[in-house]
Protein backbone atom coordinates (compact mmCIF):
# COMPACT_ATOMS: atom_id res chain seq x y z
CA UNK A 1 0.00 0.00 0.00
CA UNK A 2 2.69 2.20 -0.01
CA UNK A 3 2.53 4.03 -3.32
CA UNK A 4 -1.21 4.30 -1.90
CA UNK A 5 -0.63 5.91 1.31
CA UNK A 6 -1.01 9.94 2.55
CA UNK A 7 0.87 9.77 5.64
CA UNK A 8 -1.58 10.92 7.36
CA UNK A 9 -3.26 9.66 10.78
CA UNK A 10 -6.45 9.78 10.18
CA UNK A 11 -9.86 7.77 9.05
CA UNK A 12 -10.31 9.80 5.89
CA UNK A 13 -6.91 9.56 4.75
CA UNK A 14 -7.29 5.32 5.54
CA UNK A 15 -10.42 5.14 3.68
CA UNK A 16 -8.81 7.18 0.28
CA UNK A 17 -6.18 5.26 0.75
CA UNK A 18 -8.41 2.14 -0.02
CA UNK A 19 -11.38 3.34 -2.25
CA UNK A 20 -9.22 6.61 -4.31
CA UNK A 21 -7.82 5.04 -6.42
CA UNK A 22 -9.44 5.05 -10.36
CA UNK A 23 -12.75 2.97 -11.12
CA UNK A 24 -12.45 2.18 -7.46
CA UNK A 25 -15.74 3.56 -6.55
CA UNK A 26 -17.87 2.30 -9.87
CA UNK A 27 -16.23 -1.22 -9.07
CA UNK A 28 -17.73 -0.90 -5.56
CA UNK A 29 -20.71 0.37 -6.82
CA UNK A 30 -21.65 -2.48 -8.94
CA UNK A 31 -20.98 -4.94 -6.76
CA UNK A 32 -23.19 -3.41 -3.90
CA UNK A 33 -26.35 -4.68 -6.31
CA UNK A 34 -24.79 -8.16 -6.04
CA UNK A 35 -22.36 -10.08 -6.92
CA UNK A 36 -20.36 -10.14 -10.43
CA UNK A 37 -18.38 -12.58 -12.57
CA UNK A 38 -15.76 -10.92 -13.98
CA UNK A 39 -17.18 -10.54 -17.10
CA UNK A 40 -20.22 -8.87 -16.10
CA UNK A 41 -17.73 -5.89 -14.41
CA UNK A 42 -16.18 -5.76 -17.55
CA UNK A 43 -19.53 -5.19 -19.43
CA UNK A 44 -20.46 -2.96 -16.44
CA UNK A 45 -17.98 -0.39 -16.81
CA UNK A 46 -16.95 0.61 -20.25
CA UNK A 47 -13.84 2.24 -20.85
CA UNK A 48 -12.17 0.12 -18.02
CA UNK A 49 -8.35 -1.27 -19.12
CA UNK A 50 -8.88 -4.81 -18.22
CA UNK A 51 -5.56 -5.20 -16.63
CA UNK A 52 -6.65 -2.26 -14.16
CA UNK A 53 -9.77 -4.17 -13.55
CA UNK A 54 -7.88 -7.49 -12.18
CA UNK A 55 -5.28 -4.86 -10.34
CA UNK A 56 -8.52 -3.57 -8.33
CA UNK A 57 -10.02 -5.82 -7.88
CA UNK A 58 -6.56 -7.45 -6.14
CA UNK A 59 -6.43 -4.54 -3.88
CA UNK A 60 -10.10 -4.88 -2.95
CA UNK A 61 -9.15 -8.58 -2.31
CA UNK A 62 -6.27 -7.57 -0.05
CA UNK A 63 -7.92 -5.10 1.96
CA UNK A 64 -10.79 -7.29 3.00
CA UNK A 65 -13.40 -5.77 0.67
CA UNK A 66 -14.25 -8.40 -1.77
CA UNK A 67 -14.10 -12.08 -1.83
CA UNK A 68 -14.19 -14.40 -4.76
CA UNK A 69 -16.32 -17.39 -4.75
CA UNK A 70 -17.62 -19.93 -6.77
CA UNK A 71 -21.27 -20.62 -7.74
CA UNK A 72 -23.28 -23.03 -5.88
CA UNK A 73 -25.52 -25.37 -8.62
CA UNK A 74 -25.17 -25.82 -11.97
CA UNK A 75 -23.81 -22.32 -12.59
CA UNK A 76 -20.29 -22.98 -11.24
CA UNK A 77 -19.15 -19.24 -12.36
CA UNK A 78 -16.36 -17.79 -10.08
CA UNK A 79 -18.31 -14.41 -8.97
CA UNK A 80 -16.90 -11.25 -6.90
CA UNK A 81 -18.80 -10.00 -3.70
CA UNK A 82 -18.52 -7.85 -1.32
CA UNK A 83 -17.65 -8.80 2.67
CA UNK A 84 -19.14 -7.50 5.16
CA UNK A 85 -16.82 -4.55 5.64
CA UNK A 86 -17.10 -3.89 1.73
CA UNK A 87 -21.04 -3.69 2.67
CA UNK A 88 -20.42 -1.54 5.43
CA UNK A 89 -19.54 0.99 2.85
CA UNK A 90 -23.13 1.29 1.36
CA UNK A 91 -24.01 4.23 3.30
CA UNK A 92 -20.79 6.25 2.02
CA UNK A 93 -21.45 5.13 -1.31
CA UNK A 94 -25.02 6.07 -0.98
CA UNK A 95 -24.40 9.46 0.12
CA UNK A 96 -21.37 10.00 -2.66
CA UNK A 97 -24.08 9.33 -5.56
CA UNK A 98 -26.81 11.57 -4.30
CA UNK A 99 -24.44 13.69 -3.57
CA UNK A 100 -23.28 13.91 -7.60
CA UNK A 101 -26.60 13.72 -8.75
CA UNK A 102 -26.85 16.98 -7.83
CA UNK A 103 -24.55 17.90 -10.48
CA UNK A 104 -25.58 15.75 -13.17
CA UNK A 105 -27.27 17.90 -15.97
CA UNK A 106 -27.76 16.79 -19.86
CA UNK A 107 -25.15 13.14 -20.41
CA UNK A 108 -21.93 14.04 -21.31
CA UNK A 109 -20.83 12.86 -25.18
CA UNK A 110 -20.62 8.93 -24.67
CA UNK A 111 -21.91 8.91 -20.92
CA UNK A 112 -24.36 5.91 -20.49
CA UNK A 113 -26.64 4.55 -17.56
CA UNK A 114 -25.54 0.93 -16.88
CA UNK A 115 -27.97 -1.53 -15.26
CA UNK A 116 -25.77 -1.40 -12.06
CA UNK A 117 -25.66 2.34 -12.28
CA UNK A 118 -29.62 2.69 -12.55
CA UNK A 119 -30.02 0.32 -9.74
CA UNK A 120 -27.86 2.08 -7.41
CA UNK A 121 -29.73 5.74 -8.43
CA UNK A 122 -33.13 4.35 -7.67
CA UNK A 123 -31.92 2.61 -4.60
CA UNK A 124 -30.36 6.09 -3.82
CA UNK A 125 -33.61 8.17 -4.83
CA UNK A 126 -36.03 6.16 -3.05
CA UNK A 127 -33.71 6.66 0.18
CA UNK A 128 -34.26 9.94 -0.01
CA UNK A 129 -37.93 9.77 -0.63
CA UNK A 130 -41.33 10.31 1.21
CA UNK A 131 -42.59 6.31 2.12
CA UNK A 132 -44.95 4.98 -0.46
CA UNK A 133 -48.66 4.54 -0.47
CA UNK A 134 -49.77 2.02 -2.56
CA UNK A 135 -47.56 -1.53 -2.95
CA UNK A 136 -46.53 -2.11 -6.66
CA UNK A 137 -43.81 -3.44 -8.90
CA UNK A 138 -42.20 -1.09 -11.50
CA UNK A 139 -39.98 -1.42 -13.93
CA UNK A 140 -37.83 0.96 -15.75
CA UNK A 141 -35.69 1.17 -18.54
CA UNK A 142 -33.56 3.61 -19.25
CA UNK A 143 -31.53 3.12 -22.59
CA UNK A 144 -30.00 -0.53 -22.54
CA UNK A 145 -30.43 -1.16 -18.76
CA UNK A 146 -33.66 -2.02 -16.86
CA UNK A 147 -34.11 -2.27 -12.89
CA UNK A 148 -37.54 -3.14 -11.47
CA UNK A 149 -38.64 -1.87 -8.22
CA UNK A 150 -40.69 -3.81 -5.56
CA UNK A 151 -42.67 -1.85 -2.62
CA UNK A 152 -44.45 -3.62 0.03
CA UNK A 153 -45.64 -2.55 2.42
CA UNK A 154 -43.99 1.06 2.27
CA UNK A 155 -40.65 -0.13 1.87
CA UNK A 156 -39.05 0.18 -1.82
CA UNK A 157 -36.65 -2.59 -3.15
CA UNK A 158 -34.50 -2.32 -6.06
CA UNK A 159 -33.60 -5.24 -8.01
CA UNK A 160 -31.54 -5.64 -11.54
CA UNK A 161 -33.68 -6.74 -14.59
CA UNK A 162 -37.19 -7.15 -15.92
CA UNK A 163 -40.11 -8.32 -14.09
CA UNK A 164 -42.60 -10.30 -15.46
CA UNK A 165 -46.13 -8.68 -14.64
CA UNK A 166 -45.14 -5.17 -13.34
CA UNK A 167 -48.06 -2.71 -12.34
CA UNK A 168 -46.24 0.12 -14.65
CA UNK A 169 -43.59 0.02 -17.02
CA UNK A 170 -41.91 3.13 -17.44
CA UNK A 171 -39.70 4.04 -20.15
CA UNK A 172 -37.05 6.88 -20.31
CA UNK A 173 -34.76 9.10 -21.56
CA UNK A 174 -31.94 10.89 -19.66
CA UNK A 175 -34.42 13.75 -18.35
CA UNK A 176 -36.07 10.82 -16.35
CA UNK A 177 -33.55 12.39 -13.73
CA UNK A 178 -35.99 16.02 -13.69
CA UNK A 179 -38.91 13.90 -13.32
CA UNK A 180 -37.28 12.09 -10.22
CA UNK A 181 -36.06 15.83 -8.79
CA UNK A 182 -39.69 17.30 -8.75
CA UNK A 183 -38.43 19.77 -12.02
CA UNK A 184 -41.78 18.43 -14.06
CA UNK A 185 -44.86 16.86 -12.54
CA UNK A 186 -45.67 13.31 -13.71
CA UNK A 187 -48.65 14.64 -16.31
CA UNK A 188 -45.89 16.78 -17.56
CA UNK A 189 -43.75 13.87 -17.88
CA UNK A 190 -45.83 12.03 -19.86
CA UNK A 191 -47.17 15.02 -22.00
CA UNK A 192 -43.36 16.01 -23.11
CA UNK A 193 -42.50 12.30 -23.70
CA UNK A 194 -39.84 12.15 -20.80
CA UNK A 195 -41.66 8.62 -19.95
CA UNK A 196 -43.48 6.21 -21.85
CA UNK A 197 -45.56 4.35 -19.76
CA UNK A 198 -47.42 0.24 -20.25
CA UNK A 199 -49.85 -0.46 -17.53
CA UNK A 200 -51.64 1.91 -14.38
CA UNK A 201 -50.40 5.36 -15.17
CA UNK A 202 -51.91 6.79 -11.60
CA UNK A 203 -48.86 5.11 -10.24
CA UNK A 204 -46.33 7.33 -11.22
CA UNK A 205 -47.56 10.12 -8.63
CA UNK A 206 -46.30 7.24 -6.39
CA UNK A 207 -43.30 6.95 -8.17
CA UNK A 208 -42.58 10.65 -8.06
CA UNK A 209 -43.16 10.65 -4.18
CA UNK A 210 -40.91 7.61 -3.17
CA UNK A 211 -38.42 8.68 -5.49
CA UNK A 212 -36.10 12.09 -5.34
CA UNK A 213 -32.98 13.08 -6.49
CA UNK A 214 -31.39 16.67 -6.32
CA UNK A 215 -31.79 19.01 -8.74
CA UNK A 216 -29.19 20.45 -10.80
CA UNK A 217 -29.95 24.05 -10.23
CA UNK A 218 -31.00 23.26 -6.39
Amino acid sequence: MANREYHQYCGLSRAAEVVGQRWMLLILRDLTVGPRRYSDLVAGLPGIPTNLLSTRLKELEGDGLVVREVRRGADRSVVYGLTARGLALMPALDALSLWGAGELREPREGEIVTEASLVSGLRVAAGAGSRPGRDAVFVVHVGDATAHVLVRDGEVTVVPGDHGSPDLRITAGPRFRDFLAGAVSPQEAVAEGIVGLEGDASLLDDIAAAFVVPYADS
